[in-house]
């Protein structure tokens, strides 16, 4: 669900753009000056989508989710690559275009496509693709992208590829991704008598954690969990992957998890919150709350992405040293997610051609654009975070390398994440509404010490296959 923040209700953070010569920050990101059809460029349109974008090619591309002002570093590196972007390319004119607070807020974006006023180039999640293409609203890329447009194509992860895919067409191109794992206080875990350096991979092991963390009192929670704003649905999904089960059957027409795994989520937790007392007393928490809670040393340990540890240092003010990271519990597989950039249909082939030019630039190169971790660590922004890393063979070693070179961070508190990699899976078809339907069952579990959990269970099935049926 969330570049993680709530891909989670939307993912925010996303990398965004503006013209080196002209710095043309509109107020809404929700209008477009392309062309919405034909549109040949300035310099004339190459019949080939497979041909390389000529260098003498004019035209201009708006782009969503520039950094806004007050993320300066950001909004620095991104006219730095602009305007390295222009000495190839000096006729392709980029006007990014910001938005106050979240990028991707659902109404905004639900509202855009509809009226068909996305930016030529526009930011969404993995998991946006059928309401996208729902809308007519991205090009058909596939002719576009190759070897030749993106060197580094072979070495992207296919498995992220395929969330922007559908009926064997590519219609976007990745800017990061993210599995989940659990996030650790390692102040917390020694003071508990816990090794910091051997985060639980069992949720029996998570059990018996939370209640030694528990019992260092001052209103500290061993292990916390969300239960409202559909952040609850999304991790009851995550726990179900980890234990080796589904939330949506195969078919994607029926609900998978009123069976024995998803008792078994909703019966550990039950007990870890009124037995044990490890979970705290304040519940129907959402996407923040628990990342509070662990930077001000309140909370053991949680379900997160790894970016959340560069949100606290960043907008909390905690240490990166006080967290560390192990790989989901139960290891069998873990919900994976992440967010792109897509092109809006109808617009020129050789705006398409520039698009894909400055995506490959700006996203998908080692060592440049997002992945210069070098000058990531000149501008006091964090490296080392294990995630976005979508990628394979040589490219993977080398970013790897920079990353631990430039690392701002210190990596070995991650290494039991990254050394276990977990089989990521997607999440489930009409996400949001299949998690708010869970919310339900996460916060009768963790709000009511007699929740009658085969009820539960039962009337979120009813619920998530009605959801199902009106696809």
């Amino acid at each position: 669900m969330r570049s993680a923040r709530f891909r989670r209700t939307r993912r925010a953070g996303a990398v965004a753009l503006v013209s080196a010569l002209t710095l043309t920050a509109l107020a809404a990101c929700g209008t477009s000056s392309s062309n919405n059809g034909s549109g040949g460029s300035e310099g004339g349109e190459s019949l080939d989508p497979a041909a390389p974008l000529d260098p003498k090619t004019k035209v201009t591309l708006t782009i969503d989710c520039m950094p806004p002002a007050a993320k300066a570093a950001e909004l620095k590196e991104w006219k730095e690559d602009v305007a390295e972007f222009n000495k190839t390319y000096p006729g392709v004119t980029i006007e990014g275009r910001s938005t106050p607070g979240q990028c991707l807020e659902p109404p905004r974006f639900t509202a855009m496509l509809k009226a068909k006023s996305q930016p030529d180039v526009f930011y969404t999640y993995f998991t946006d693709l059928p309401q996208v293409l729902d809308n007519d609203g991205a090009a058909d890329i596939t002719a576009y992208v190759s070897d030749k447009s993106v060197p580094l194509l072979k070495d992207i992860d296919p498995n992220v590829l395929n969330s922007l895919k559908q009926d064997g067409k590519l219609y976007g191109l990745p800017t990061s991704n993210y599995t989940m794992g659990l996030l650790i206080n390692r102040k917390l875990f020694q003071q508990a008598g816990l090794d910091p350096d051997a985060p639980p991979r069992t949720w029996e092991e998570v059990r018996t954690a939370a209640k030694k963390i528990a019992g260092l009192g001052k209103g500290i929670a061993g292990f916390g969990e969300y239960s409202a704003g559909n952040t609850g649905g999304w991790h009851f999904t995550a726990q179900m992957y980890s234990r080796g089960g589904e939330v949506v059957d195969a078919s994607g027409n029926r609900a998978a998890f009123n069976n024995e795994l998803g008792r078994q989520v909703a019966e550990n937790l039950h007990a870890m919150r009124w037995q044990d007392d490890s979970m705290g007393k304040t519940q129907l928490l959402k996407w923040g709350d628990l990342q509070k809670q662990i930077a001000t040393d309140k909370l053991g340990m949680f379900l997160a992405a790894p970016d959340d540890i560069a949100y606290m240092v960043q907008q909390l003010g905690a240490s990166y040293e006080n967290f560390g990271m192990g790989p989901i519990p139960g290891e069998k597989n873990t919900l994976a997610g992440g967010n792109n950039y897509m092109i809006k249909k109808g617009i020129s082939g050789d705006k398409i051609k520039a698009a894909v030019a400055w995506l490959n630039f700006k996203n998908l190169t080692v060592g440049k654009g997002q992945f210069e971790w070098a000058r990531t660590k000149a501008d006091k922004l964090p490296v080392g975070v294990a995630q976005p890393n979508f990628w394979l063979n040589e490219s993977k070693t080398k970013d790897d390398a920079a990353r631990i070179q430039y690392a701002t961070m210190p990596v070995a508190n991650f290494k039991t994440f990254t050394d276990n990699s977990v089989p990521g899976k997607a999440e489930p078809p009409k996400a949001q509404e299949v998690y708010k339907v869970l919310d339900n069952v996460m916060s009768g579990i963790l709000t009511n010490k007699d929740a009658d959990v085969d009820k539960l269970l039962a009337t979120a099935e009813a619920q998530v296959n009605q959801v199902l049926a009106n696809q």
